[in-house]
């Protein structure tokens, strides 16, 4: 097989801070535990891409299988069906390599396990999966795809035992807020009510931000990638303080630990799904995969508490979602594909105006493109947008709280 260059481009640029955070971090404990989740999930990774020829088999003789509306017109694709619903086997190695870590996780080092959060995240994920599955083969009605969330949700409420409480910002315009409701602000079950949201947003925003070769995995790869380096820095700082300060302990730092162990196989997995959907693509990843991989981040959000930090790598899924509203909400007419046109003439994208989505607003922006050249632009902003979260995490936020 011959690997795309940007392709690999992008896989490398993914990788590198995360290995290099891990090099530099101080303690040699978090080190070797994060270096045997990384071998897990490396054989994890190796494991999906040799199965996913055989799945794609699968469901081929299933007829879960479609057409890609991006190279119609095409004569080199025409007619040509492509497997879809190949997240399920993504969602199903993660799932054992996640459970055998744990497994081995408890044996080695049961002082760093968490049985409760462990068993909610397995059991929300495993819901996802069967949705995403379910909406590939029964074709469920969106009505559905909002409420259903809400039930895989109450397992990770329940496992919660985080506070409900936020840092009001120090900000004295238009009116001094910490006046008015103090430093430390109770939100009850409103914050509990926030996470079920987002919850729902995450399985929901990759799913309306997809429909180009590569998009929905690659945008995933990033955001992992951005919650992996973000957990390593909150390792190292903790890490770096004062033995005596009780920061510096296991239990204090397990949340973040908690979160690498969920993500790195997820990043492993997704990158092998990622060299089968990437432009032309030879498998479609469905609605397993996009709720599948929303939940994952949800569930690291809300039971290692960075809900907040999460929706700063969520920008261009905001965006997405916030330009698409009309649609969305039935004000104006929303088709079941909100992909650009392709013209075989030129071989590129071109943007329809009335499909609200940041895909088409690119093109309206950038003029036609080709569809590899398309996602690649996306995936460079969806880069930049979790820069600017970093940015906002760690440089502007200390500022306000």
């Amino acid at each position: 097989m011959i690997f795309d260059k940007s392709l690999l481009g992008f896989i490398g640029i993914c990788c590198l801070p995360p290995i290099l955070l891990l090099i530099y971090l101080p303690n040699v404990s978090l080190q070797w535990i994060i270096v045997q989740s990384g071998f897990f999930s490396f054989g994890a990774g190796l494991l999906t891409y040799k199965l996913i020829p055989s799945v794609a088999d699968l469901t081929s003789q299933a007829n879960l299988t479609g057409m890609d509306l991006n190279k119609k017109g095409d004569p080199k694709y025409s007619g040509k069906k492509i497997p879809e619903s190949l997240g399920i086997c993504v969602a199903v190695v993660y799932l054992v390599c996640v459970i055998l870590f744990q497994t081995f996780q408890w044996f080695s080092f049961p002082e760093t396990i968490q049985l409760s959060e462990y068993n909610a995240a397995l059991t929300s994920i495993c819901f996802m999966i069967l949705l995403g599955f379910g909406d590939d083969v029964l074709n469920l009605r969106w009505r559905y795809k909002l409420i259903l969330p809400m039930f895989a949700s109450l397992p990770l409420l329940v496992a919660y035992a985080g506070g409900t409480t936020v840092v009001v910002p120090d900000i004295n315009f238009p009116v001094p807020l910490r006046e008015w409701l103090g430093v430390v602000f109770d939100l009850g079950i409103f914050y509990r009510i926030y996470l079920l949201m987002l919850a729902i947003f995450c399985t929901n925003s990759i799913n309306i931000l997809a429909g180009i070769n590569g998009l929905e995995v690659g945008q995933s790869v990033v955001i992992a990638t951005s919650i992996i380096i973000h957990n390593l820095i909150e390792l190292t700082i903790a890490s770096s303080a004062p033995i005596s300060s009780s920061s510096a302990t296991l239990a204090s730092v397990s949340p973040h630990l908690f979160s690498l162990i969920l993500m790195i196989p997820f990043l492993f997995t997704t990158i092998s799904l990622l060299f089968y959907n990437w432009y032309p693509s030879r498998v479609f990843v469905g609605d397993t995969y996009t709720y599948f991989s929303g939940m994952c981040f949800a569930v690291v959000a809300i039971l290692c508490h960075f809900s907040k930090t999460l929706l700063l790598f969520f920008i261009p899924q905001i965006l997405n979602f916030l330009y698409s509203v009309p649609q969305l909400f039935g004000i104006i007419p929303c088709p079941r594909h909100r992909v650009p046109k392709f013209n075989a003439e030129t071989g590129k994208m071109e943007a329809i105006p009335t499909n609200l989505t940041i895909i088409n607003l690119l093109l309206m922006i950038t003029g036609p493109l080709t569809e590899r050249q398309l996602c690649v632009y996306l995936l460079i902003f969806q880069g930049l947008c979790s820069c600017v979260g970093f940015g906002i995490r760690y440089c502007l936020a200390p500022f306000f709280f």
